[in-house]
């Protein structure tokens, strides 16, 4: 760890340099207009993390400025105490289905390649060693049938499921997943899930935008509750309160009464 680093977790005592991503007092903007404030979150090694909160609470936002996508107006964010740059190879992505150009003349086998690309190395060809890794992570997605398929011909959650592969192809350590759930079918959700708990088993962390609030207790080990500050964060069991959700959504009261009855399950099941 260099000099500059290692003088920066000095000054900030309360950050951990084996945590897979700390952001400290991280602030963005859009037209001089906070969308998240102060920020100050360390995720845990080795969880299944959600990250609620309302529409507009800067959920995706906070996601893009850790991975470098938009600008932050103040603070530092690092993973396992390095920057993004030197850390990035550790690194997978799954961005909003909704953001992807679809139309784009790929097969999926080609889209799970992509995420080879940084092992393969840029303009070199794609080899059978290669090829075979992606296939492999078609087929545990429950997607290899369609390796040959044009991605525009597939369902979404056919192509969320294709984009989860590509993200598996990575190979990596920390996942950050934007909304992975969001209209997509029970088959596909049941095989996400499926794949989040497997890269748990691994070791792995991921970091998880999710909007239904029913399934947080049943889906992840600890919850990240986001309106444009951090209201809590830590275990599930500890954080996901009706309490702390009222202080998150206002008086929602719907969303909240569908949070209530998953907190009674939970507390129902323990």
């Amino acid at each position: 760890m260099s000099d500059k680093i290692q003088s920066s977790l000095a000054k900030r005592p309360e950050h951990s340099s084996d945590s897979p991503l700390s952001i400290h007092a991280m602030t963005v903007a859009y037209d001089r207009k906070p969308v998240l404030w102060d920020i100050d979150y360390d995720a845990p090694n080795n969880a299944l993390v959600a990250i609620v909160g309302p529409n507009g609470a800067g959920k995706s936002t906070m996601i893009k400025a850790c991975l470098g996508l938009v600008p932050t107006a103040s603070g530092q964010v690092e993973f396992w105490g390095k920057p993004y740059k030197s850390a990035r190879a550790k690194i997978g992505y799954v961005p909003q289905r909704e953001s992807v150009d679809w139309d784009f003349p790929v097969s999926a086998l080609d889209v799970v390649c992509m995420g080879r690309y940084r092992k393969i190395g840029w303009c070199r060809p794609v080899s059978r060693a290669h090829k075979s890794a992606a296939m492999e992570c078609l087929q545990r997605v429950g997607m290899g049938e369609f390796a040959k398929r044009q991605i525009s011909q597939l369902s979404g959650g056919q192509q969320q499921r294709v984009f989860l592969a590509r993200a598996l192809a990575q190979e990596s350590d920390l996942y950050f997943m934007d909304e992975p759930f969001a209209g997509v079918d029970a088959t596909t959700e049941r095989a996400i899930i499926e794949v989040l708990r497997d890269l748990r088993s691994q070791g792995k962390t991921v970091i998880v935008v999710h909007h239904d609030l029913q399934t947080v207790p049943d889906y992840f080990d600890h919850a990240l509750l986001l309106n444009m500050r951090v209201v809590a964060a830590g275990p599930v069991d500890e954080v996901f309160t009706t309490e702390n959700l009222h202080k998150t959504y206002g008086g929602r009261l719907t969303l909240l009464a569908e949070a209530a009855e998953a907190i009674a399950r939970r507390d129902r099941g323990h």
